[in-house]
């Protein structure tokens, strides 16, 4: 095969790259090689680069120690926040702001239980229940799911709506009260006078809390005790960062309004970012909202249409069956949808 002049140019200048790529890797391979090598062999006789300068660098040390501390001290709050969050019901009625006993809601939760099952025995007392003029062959179930929705679903679904809207609203208030303490503090006032100053002119529910905070302190109680209970009533995180720095200070002293000056500001600063996070995620919230609705609005137009299409669904066994993993996938859908537009911080 004869080559020209240039075509051997280009065949010479190929194998020359490739001869030179080969001897840079080969020289590079043996060096990582040997690096990797020589760091195995220290991973197995215990040594380590990094441990021994950390041996020798003092300032590593006390970084190290440091990291150690304040892993306990989270790992400690932790606990601590743990072993205050309410498990009764009581402790619940009381986050809601109901002044009732726990007995009166198991009653109010029995009264409703029944009157939902009896609703549902009366709708099918000469036969099967009806719903719209339809009748359900699952009547023990249909009683069972009423009395359970009407006596536990229905009231506990209640409680966590009052809670919710107490403790945005208190929380919403919550700045505005520290300002007051950092205020009085400044200006010479005791504490304890501070907190009455909020509990006389802050409005409820931030008022109401402060009052039976000042009564916990004139009874006698603790200021540590006192405030546990405090945020026992209010589990939000502002109160357990105001929780934290007033328990500080107590124990060490300290300049109280520098450090809850710096209180009211991070509580301001994660007000605003809350509120911008509700703001960027609206569109995904109400792209959620529709796609949830949808099912039920399909279901209601087709009703309206063909009644006797739909209700197959609803009066054979096998309609139970497509109603029953239909209603699982929609609760998994609501849960991935729920996980994604909903952010902790």
């Amino acid at each position: 095969m004869d080559l020209s002049g240039d075509t051997l140019i280009y065949v010479i200048g190929a194998l020359a790259f490739f001869c030179i790529a080969g001897l840079g890797i080969a020289f590079t391979g043996n060096a990582d090689t040997e690096k990797a090598s020589k760091r195995a062999r220290q991973l197995a006789s215990g040594e380590s680069t990094s441990g021994r300068r950390d041996r020798n660098d003092p300032n590593a040390a006390r970084k190290k120690q440091t990291q150690q501390m304040l892993k306990k001290l989270r790992e400690q709050d932790e606990k601590r926040r743990k072993s205050l969050m309410a498990n009764d019901i009581q402790s619940k009625i009381d986050q809601a702001g109901l002044e009732m006993p726990a007995q009166v809601f198991w009653i109010i939760s029995i009264v409703l239980g029944v009157m939902a099952a009896f609703g549902a025995w009366y709708s099918g007392a000469d036969g099967p229940p009806m719903i719209l003029g339809y009748e359900f062959k699952s009547r023990p179930l249909t009683i069972a799911a009423a009395g359970f929705v009407g006596g536990v679903g229905l009231p506990r679904f209640v409680l966590n709506f009052l809670t919710k809207g107490r403790n945005k609203k208190l929380m919403n208030q919550f700045a505005d009260g520290i300002d007051i303490i950092v205020r009085g503090v400044k200006s010479g006032l005791p504490l304890n006078e501070c907190l009455r100053i909020i509990a006389r002119e802050s409005p409820a529910p931030l008022g109401p809390e402060f009052q039976l905070l000042c009564d916990n302190l004139q009874m006698g109680t603790t200021t540590e005790r006192a405030l546990q209970q405090f945020y026992k009533r209010v589990p939000l995180s502002e109160v357990n960062f105001f929780v934290i720095v007033l328990s500080i200070q107590a124990k060490a002293g300290g300049n109280l309004s520098e450090a809850l000056g710096n209180l009211s500001g991070v509580i301001r600063s994660r007000k605003m970012m809350r509120e911008k996070i509700k703001a960027l995620s609206a569109e995904a919230k109400a792209s959620a909202g529709i796609i949830g609705c949808l099912p039920f609005a399909v279901g209601f137009m087709v009703y309206l249409t063909t009644p006797t299409y739909i209700m197959e669904l609803f009066t054979s066994s096998g309609g139970h069956t497509v109603l029953f993993v239909g209603f699982c996938l929609y609760a998994i859908g609501i849960s991935v949808m729920r996980k994604m537009i909903n952010f902790d911080f």
